[in-house]
């Protein structure tokens, strides 16, 4: 970006509020001339300085610790003054208005981290690391955010890029010059590398996916007939008595919702009315809004009263009807229940076409071992080495990329076509320069940043 066309933007990067310290941010091309008027004085680049801030009227607003990084030794490229003082929204407001009394304008959120990316400082995915880190519910989380915001998510993806160009120039050389008496159907090498590529992507979107779990968190939805133990189970999970619990049939009515972390996992877990047929309006309000949460869950969690040995026909009954309710990529599973109302195996229930687990929630039987359970149905039961944070559209751009190269693989294989092999991993390219930001358009841009913390 010219420096001539940059507007100087302020902005407080720390959250608002009483506390020790708060930061006011700017970052431009005229920050000297915002030194001269808060302060009187110019800074030492990249060193801390004791200074007492001032008003229009020279009256001393607060006084702290200002940073000045010149261009381009700073954050968004540009050059960038931190001023640090007392926390409170009062002080900090003051700071704000005297910039922009100079000049200066309010940023936008985001926009210190797009400047960033604009001036080349990071490229899109670490831009969105960035986020990712700061919004890190979990330990893990943290972790995969900080490996996209150092750059192994770009690096891994940067690799294939090159891998696809360096194929791309054999191909088309091979359509350009045909007198070169290069045949590529014949070529082992290339054939190699459309597998060598495939194996890389098909790790990274597996990383990519742990990591987008990590982050995102994953929806889980107990469901079942009256009484099965649902709210027993939701209360054992979320760790506390948010679901009321009797013996009466019918009890939850209404959806409640509690974010748990197990294992580690962010977890949206659901609680909702019992699955039977019904006449009572409320009830059935109730029944629908179950199914609901059926529908939108990640992982669907059908809980079965095992005590009253009617499991084996609710499962050749009900269960089926519960399983096309399920959205397409979900994961669906078994809980058998009250294991502990009398002696219940695995044996009894082995006939079951799907995924499931022994407990009683009473008890507090199996509970441990239902949360790997959870994560495990999810993909997480290995977590891959160097996962690093990703969002739906990163998962998206690799699924589409994968999709062509194997297109372009088995055209070649089939058809012998150089012009449609060339096209498919010129279109898996793109896919993938999406994802780092230098194939992006200005639109999807906006989109990321406008989602980030003003200040940041």
């Amino acid at each position: 970006m010219a420096s001539n066309d940059i507007d100087t933007i302020v902005a407080i990067s720390t959250p608002r509020g009483t506390g020790g310290i708060s930061i006011v941010r700017l970052s431009g091309y005229d920050i000297e001339q915002f030194c001269e008027h808060l302060f009187s004085a110019k800074l030492v680049p990249k060193r801390a300085l004791f200074k007492r801030f001032l008003d229009s009227k020279k009256m001393v607003i607060d006084e702290g610790i200002a940073i000045y990084f010149p261009s381009p030794e700073s954050f968004t490229g540009e050059c960038v003054l931190e001023l640090h003082c007392h926390g409170g929204h009062v002080i900090t407001d003051m700071i704000v208005t005297r910039c922009l009394e100079l000049g200066a304008r309010m940023a936008r959120p985001g926009e210190f981290t797009e400047r960033a990316f604009l001036n080349g400082k990071l490229d899109l995915a670490q831009a969105e690391g960035i986020s990712d880190l700061i919004n890190a519910s979990s330990k893990s989380a943290a972790r995969s955010a900080s490996l996209s915001m150092q750059g192994e998510f770009s690096f891994q993806v940067r690799e294939i890029v090159e891998d696809i160009i360096e194929m791309r120039k054999f191909v088309e050389a091979c359509i350009d010059f045909p007198a070169e008496d290069i045949d590529f159907l014949d070529n082992r090498d290339l054939k190699k590398r459309l597998v060598s590529c495939i194996k890389k992507l098909n790790l990274v979107i597996k990383r990519a996916h742990q990591g987008r779990i990590l982050q995102e968190g994953i929806n889980v939805a107990l469901t079942g007939k009256p009484n099965a133990g649902k709210s027993t189970l939701f209360n054992l999970l979320t760790g506390y008595d948010s679901a009321i619990v009797t013996s009466t049939p019918g009890t939850t009515r209404d959806v409640l919702r509690e974010k748990v972390l197990i294992n580690d996992v962010p977890i949206f877990l659901s609680d909702s009315a019992g699955l039977r047929e019904s006449d009572e309006e409320i009830e059935k309000e109730g029944i629908r809004r179950a199914e609901e949460e059926i529908k939108a869950a990640d992982v669907v969690l059908y809980i079965v009263d095992c005590s009253n040995g009617s499991a084996n026909q609710e499962l050749a009954h009900l269960l089926p009807g519960v399983v096309k309710l399920c959205s397409d990529g979900s994961s669906f599973a078994v809980v058998f229940n009250k294991i502990d109302m009398f002696d219940f195996k695995k044996s009894d229930v082995s006939h079951c076409l799907y995924p499931f687990h022994l407990i009683s929630a009473k008890e507090g039987l199996g509970i441990n071992e239902l949360k790997n359970f959870i994560t495990d149905l999810v993909g997480l039961d290995e977590i891959v080495e160097g996962v690093f944070s990703a969002r739906k559209r990163h998962l998206i751009a690799l699924g589409e990329a994968l999709k062509f190269i194997e297109i372009g693989k088995k055209q070649l294989n089939n058809t012998g076509s150089g012009e449609l092999l060339a096209e498919d991993l010129k279109s898996a390219q793109n896919n993938l320069s999406s994802i780092v930001g230098s194939y992006s358009p200005d639109d999807l841009l906006g989109e990321i940043f406008s989602s980030f913390c003003i200040g940041k």
